[in-house]
C-alpha cells in the first residue's frame, strides 16, 4: 500500500499550508481572535478543509448582506438585525466583526471621537456613543445561547445579544424592537425558515436573507394526499419517495417567494456556494417594495389547490385583503 502524506493545514504563518492548499482567504478587518473562538481556526491560527469550507459559506453569505446593510445605514443611524436559528452565531459574530465595528470606527471618526481615526475603539468593536447597531441571535438551545453571550462579552461585542427563544415567543418579546431592519436565517431547518418569515413580515424588515434547510412538512403532506391525487396526472412528479422529497421541497421554496412577494416583497433566488460545498444551497434574499402583489397571492392559492396542499394555507398565509 503506498503511503500518502496528510496534507498539512493552512495558517496564518503558513498560508498556503502545502502548494496543493489555497491560500488562506481571512477578509481584511477580520478579528483573528474570534475565529480561533469560533473554533474556524485552531488555536495555532490554522484553517482546515471544513472550516475552510464553512468560512466560505459565512462569507459568501455575508457578500450578500453588507450592501443590505449599506442600504439601512444610508436611511437611518442604526441597524436592527435578528438572525434566527443562529446555533453558534458564526453569522452573527462575523457581520458585527466586519460591519458593524467598522460603522461604529466611522461614525466616531467622523464625530470627532479621539482616536477613532486610527482605529482605536476598533478592537473592541465598541466606540462610546456610536453604536451602528445591533445584532441579535434567536437559539432555542440554552447551552448556545450562554456560550454566545460569554464571547461577545470577552471581545466587547457591546452591539449583540443572545436570547433563548422560539420563533413565537420571539414574536412578543419586550428584549427584540418592535420594527427590525433584517432578518436572517441560514440553516434554519424545516418549518423554521417559515417561522423566520412569519417574524419578519410582522416585524415589518426591510429585508430578509434566507438559506433554507431540510423543508420536510410539504413533501409530507404531498405523500398523505397522493392517494387522492391520482387522477391529476402532475401527480407522476413525485409519485416515488425519492421524487416526493426533492420536489416536495422545491415546492417548498416556490410558495415561500409567492408568499413573500404577496406582501409586498421582491424576491431574487440563487445559489449560497458552490454544490460542492453544501446540498443545501439555495439563497432567497426579499427586499420590502411597499406592493402587494396580488398575482402572486391567486398563483399560491392555486399551486395549493393543483398540489392538493389546501390545508397549508395557514403556513402560507398572505395579505389579509388579498386573501
Amino acid at each position: 500500500m503506498k503511503y500518502k502524506p496528510k496534507k498539512k493545514a493552512a495558517s496564518i504563518d503558513d498560508p498556503t499550508g502545502s502548494a496543493n492548499a489555497g491560500a488562506l482567504d481571512i477578509k481584511p478587518g477580520q478579528s483573528i481572535e474570534l475565529l480561533k473562538q469560533l473554533h474556524i481556526l485552531t488555536r495555532d491560527g490554522k484553517l482546515n478543509l471544513d472550516s475552510r469550507r464553512k468560512l466560505k459559506q459565512v462569507y459568501h453569505l455575508y457578500h450578500f448582506i453588507e450592501p443590505l446593510l449599506q442600504q439601512v445605514l444610508a436611511q437611518k443611524q442604526h441597524v436592527q438585525l435578528v438572525d434566527h436559528g443562529a446555533g453558534k452565531s458564526y453569522l452573527g459574530f462575523i457581520l458585527y466583526d466586519l460591519f458593524f465595528k467598522a460603522a461604529q470606527t466611522v461614525a466616531a471618526a467622523e464625530s470627532g471621537v479621539p482616536g477613532a481615526a486610527n482605529g482605536a475603539g476598533a478592537a473592541t468593536g465598541h466606540v462610546e456613543g456610536h453604536v451602528a447597531g445591533h445584532v441579535y441571535g434567536i437559539e432555542t438551545r440554552a447551552e448556545l445561547v450562554q456560550k454566545s453571550q460569554e464571547l461577545a462579552s470577552r471581545l466587547g461585542f457591546d452591539g449583540m445579544s443572545f436570547l433563548n427563544l422560539s420563533v413565537a415567543e420571539s414574536m412578543t418579546h419586550q428584549a427584540l424592537p418592535t420594527q427590525v431592519d433584517v432578518v436572517t436565517a441560514l440553516h434554519a431547518c424545516n418549518t423554521a425558515t417559515d417561522d423566520a418569515i412569519a417574524f419578519a413580515l410582522k416585524k415589518q424588515a426591510q429585508f430578509m436573507v434566507l438559506v433554507p434547510c431540510c423543508q420536510a412538512e410539504v413533501a409530507c403532506v404531498l405523500r398523505k394526499n397522493k392517494g387522492k391525487a391520482l387522477c391529476n396526472p402532475l401527480t407522476e412528479i413525485w409519485r416515488h419517495p425519492l421524487h416526493t422529497r426533492e420536489f416536495g421541497s422545491q415546492v417548498t421554496n416556490v410558495l415561500r417567494c409567492l408568499q413573500l412577494e404577496a406582501h409586498g416583497y421582491q424576491v431574487n433566488v440563487t445559489e449560497l456556494v458552490g454544490w460542492e460545498h453544501s446540498m443545501k444551497n439555495e439563497l432567497i434574499i426579499a427586499s420590502y417594495n411597499g406592493k402587494p402583489n396580488k398575482r402572486a397571492a391567486a398563483r399560491l392559492q392555486e399551486v395549493l389547490a393543483t398540489l392538493g396542499l389546501e390545508e397549508m394555507g395557514d403556513r402560507f398565509f398572505v395579505p389579509a385583503e388579498l386573501a
